[in-house]
């Protein structure tokens, strides 16, 4: 297959380029720094350097490459956890013009499917506890959680919205693992360290993980998988007042402190407290089925920990 990847130089984009060229795909990646990526690729990838946000640019680099699959990982994120606040605008403009600009040229340029990043922790669960494919986002929650939310139910309208190609829209949990937050040598462990990520109230908020590594193997496989909604979620939905503790010990940091929901609206903000308390998990049964989808476990957690139950 000829495959577009744009983000390519991200947590995910790396270990998903090394996939599609592991797996004999011809690949096109359009990162931000593109020379020093091609170089460190010796030559297998082609590197283009094109500002998402240029249309006419996005547009004739897919239609160049001719692509039978693009996949959008297009994300404006912060190295440094505590600075997310301040990237969420970016990194809203990014995903819904520069994703635009690559949706249409897609289209323009005759691919037959197009592979949209969403999320796997905003989701709101009609039934039981955990939330599968059929379910949207927390459109209503905290400020930018809620705009974060609004964006997704966008990407994912969008991604279905032309019957001229295909979609599919993969519900990525947290990533863990190389180049992400939660590694031992990544933000949230710095965090943790400097005893700055406390807990809120009773961290009753449920997370869904996914290391980096299994999100690019269910990347690959979203290539010729039914069109449709992915939860890309390992099999470990566990609550903030439990994984937090203990993504403290594996990364040899103090007890995170703990902090009431009264005094963290005042000092944090709504957005943090509703992370820690208002989150829900996700159910990964059909990317299981459909992707032979097996993620690993979540590294930090203990092997005897019972899994969290659907209902």
């Amino acid at each position: 297959m000829k495959v577009f990847v744009a983000g390519a130089s991200g947590a995910l984009g790396v270990p998903f380029l090394k996939e599609l060229v592991e797996h004999g795909h011809h690949v096109t990646a359009m990162a931000r720094s593109a020379a020093s990526q091609a170089k460190r690729s010796g030559g297998t990838i082609d590197f283009v350097q094109v500002d998402a946000f240029d249309k006419e640019a996005v547009h004739e680099a897919v239609q160049r490459a001719a692509p039978d699959v693009v996949v959008d990982l297009l994300t404006s994120l912060p190295k440094n956890l505590a600075d997310l606040p301040k990237a969420f605008p970016q990194d809203r403009k990014l995903r819904i013009e520069g994703g635009g600009n690559l949706h249409s040229a897609a289209i323009a340029a005759g691919a037959k499917r197009y592979v949209q990043q969403s999320s796997g922790f905003y989701l709101k669960p009609e039934h039981g506890e955990l939330a599968t494919e059929a379910d949207g986002f927390q459109v209503n929650s905290s400020p930018d959680i809620s705009l974060g939310c609004q964006m997704l139910t966008l990407l994912e309208t969008r991604a279905f919205s032309d019957s001229r190609i295909e979609g599919v829209a993969l519900r990525y949990g947290f990533f863990y693992g190389p180049g992400t937050w939660y590694t031992p040598d990544g933000g949230a462990a710095d965090l943790v360290r400097q005893s700055s990520l406390a807990l809120i109230g009773d961290g009753r908020a449920v997370n869904s993980f996914i290391h980096v590594q299994d999100a690019a193997v269910a990347t690959l496989a979203a290539l010729h998988a039914e069109p449709g909604v992915y939860n890309i979620v390992d099999d470990d939905p566990v609550s903030v007042a439990e994984w937090l503790p203990a993504f403290a010990r594996y990364v040899g940091a103090p007890v995170p402190p703990r902090v009431s929901e009264e005094e963290a609206l005042k000092t944090m903000g709504p957005d943090a407290v509703f992370y820690h308390n208002g989150l829900k998990g996700a159910r990964n049964d059909k990317a299981r089925v459909d992707l032979c989808f097996r993620p690993r476990r979540l590294e930090w957690l203990s092997p005897l920990r019972a899994s969290i139950p659907a209902n």
